[in-house]
């Protein structure tokens, strides 16, 4: 059966979440490129591995060459100090969406976050045509993608669809980890979803399981036609009556962004 794409590229790919993507991504090309910034070990079949910083202009546009799409993982995936974030999580993203407009590919996946509007309350429903409201560094800079990616779109035509990525774990902990919670097989089948689905323009998908007690409306991105198939109701005994969540002075529980609240803003040590 003919794949997708001959060839895709997947930068991210020594990360966590990378790692355990990796081997799914083989079913939409034939070849998968994986990057990132250090070594994680040699290509296996139907792989190739480019190293690079997404810092790096030069570094980028090597990594780009000859793919038809971009499943974009790569950059700081926490709360951390602002220059970190910025060179790769801004001035990555300016760097990969030159190299992909220059290099004429038409695709981009980018992987966004919940951190774009972790500052709405656990009682607010959520839409994509929503104010963003980041709940820290990191937040903001997948804020910039979404925004970069949709100047692309309206003035280069190229079509991204940003995934706003729940709790992607094994198993949730907690309440809000329940609430967001994403199993890997329904973020593979939005990733499928989202390189396959013809025409999707500029579009911000929320990622979650089937899970109970939704924050999120995901209306704006029904033409994926994304249907999760896993749920956390049956991790409700791992976290159930641990937590007062009538305390409404704590942040963590009054916000959608959770313990990142406490995370930051993070400053360079004098």
């Amino acid at each position: 059966m003919s794949k997708p794409f001959k060839r895709i590229l997947f930068t991210g790919a020594a990360g966590g979440l990378g790692r355990r993507l990796r081997e799914h991504l083989h079913a939409f090309a034939d070849i998968v490129r994986l990057s990132d910034l250090n070594d994680f070990g040699p290509a296996g079949e139907g792989e190739e591995v480019v190293l690079g910083d997404l810092g790096k202009r030069e570094d980028v546009f090597r990594i780009c060459e000859g793919v038809d799409a971009v499943v974009h993982f790569g950059g700081v995936s926490t709360e951390e100090e602002w220059a970190p974030i910025m060179n790769a999580n801004i001035h990555g993203m300016v760097n990969l969406y030159e190299a992909v407009h220059t290099l004429g590919i038409k695709r981009v996946v980018f992987a966004s976050s919940n951190h774009t509007v972790g500052m709405y309350k656990t009682t607010d429903l959520v839409d994509a045509s929503m104010a963003t409201r980041p709940d820290g560094y990191y937040g903001v800079s997948k804020v910039f993608g979404e925004s970069l990616s949709r100047y692309y779109w309206d003035r280069f035509g190229v079509e991204t669809v940003c995934i706003r990525i729940g709790y992607c774990f094994p198993e949730p902990s907690n309440h809000r980890q329940a609430v967001l919670w994403l199993a890997l097989d329904d973020l593979v089948e939005m990733l499928r979803r989202a390189l396959i689905t013809p025409a999707v323009g500029h579009t911000i998908a929320f990622c979650t399981s089937d899970n109970p007690g939704q924050w999120w409306d995901n209306r704006e991105a029904r033409h994926l036609g994304y249907e999760a198939k896993e749920s956390s109701r049956g991790f409700t005994h791992l976290y159930e009556g641990r937590v007062d969540h009538s305390n409404n002075e704590d942040i963590t529980l009054k916000f959608q962004g959770g313990g990142f609240l406490n995370n930051g803003p993070k400053y360079p040590k004098a």
